[in-house]
């Protein structure tokens, strides 16, 4: 928000906090196909891998769609709606860049053998849905 000048009022706080939960929900969605995929049996870096994959249509689809309304909100609003537009689409393409980038690479580098050694952390609560 430093680099483009927007001034911050009420509309463009919630444009700001419905991208944090835009970007909470994209990490639950690749947390939770990582956890089935870990129920399924496959090593920690195969579900890794296989969880972004799963994950990244949905991530995806949402974050295009929330693109798109803000650029016509924007379009066709006036200043406090612009203002809302704006920070929604830049808090959604940092938060896609931080979903995919930042949280890959994060659990990569954390998936050293003693971490893929316990599966119980990744693995909580899914007895207790079955």
């Amino acid at each position: 928000f430093k680099l483009i000048p927007v001034t911050i009022t009420l509309a463009g706080i919630a444009g700001f906090v419905l991208s944090i939960g835009m970007a909470v929900d994209a990490n639950i969605l690749i947390f939770e196909r990582m956890r089935e995929e870990l129920g399924r049996g496959l090593s920690l870096d195969d579900a890794i891998r296989e969880g972004f994959r799963r994950a990244w249509t949905s991530i995806r689809d949402s974050n295009v769609s929330s693109i798109l309304t803000s650029a016509i909100l924007y379009w066709l609003g006036i200043s406090m709606v612009q203002g809302f537009a704006l920070t929604l689409g830049i808090g959604i393409v940092v938060s896609m860049f931080s979903a995919i980038s930042v949280t890959r690479t994060l659990l990569v580098a954390m998936s050293t053998p003693r971490l893929a050694s316990m599966r119980g952390l990744f693995l909580s609560g899914l007895v207790t849905r079955l």
